[in-house]
């Protein structure tokens, strides 16, 4: 699927099933907890998904499954690749998102950029305006869609 974002700039997004290799720089979590949504509330962007960057010599797997704990204290499951997506701008810039099971969640004293979890039922009882932009971009809402689609929240 290719779109122009809000800036004009276009982005690719595939799902699995069209690529099977994990290569971004940065990942992104769908995390899924007792039937609901793992959110996190970063101190300036606002309320959006957790993820971030992969960092030397780890895998996008386990930098995943790191940010999720960081950022929200949520201990994971299980990791399942869905999707990656490339922004092309003058530097483009690439996520690998995955679905994750939470075990448990754990309070933390500091979660880092952010406020720590916010867990939610859908993505809509966020007021639009504490949505982070990540929260409103395309290829993550489309990414949300296909976990819906795939079983995995309902």
């Amino acid at each position: 699927m290719r779109y122009k974002d809000p800036n004009g700039l276009f982005v690719d997004l595939q799902f699995k099933e069209q690529i099977e290799a994990q290569h971004a720089k940065h990942v992104l979590a769908i995390p899924i907890y007792n039937n609901q949504i793992v959110l996190t509330h970063h101190k300036i962007r606002g309320i959006e998904l957790p993820g971030g960057k992969v960092e030397k010599n780890e895998t996008n797997k386990e930098a995943v499954i790191r940010e999720l704990y960081e950022e929200t204290g949520a201990k994971a499951k299980c990791a399942m690749f869905i999707a990656s997506y490339i922004v092309h701008d003058k530097i483009p810039f690439d996520k690998d998102v995955y679905i994750v099971n939470v075990e448990e969640i754990f309070g933390k004293n500091d979660y880092l950029e952010t406020y720590g979890p916010i867990i939610v039922d859908n993505i809509n009882e966020v007021k639009e305006e504490d949505k982070s932009f990540l929260l409103k971009d395309k290829a993550i809402l489309t990414c949300l869609e296909r976990v819906y689609e795939l079983g995995f929240l309902k």
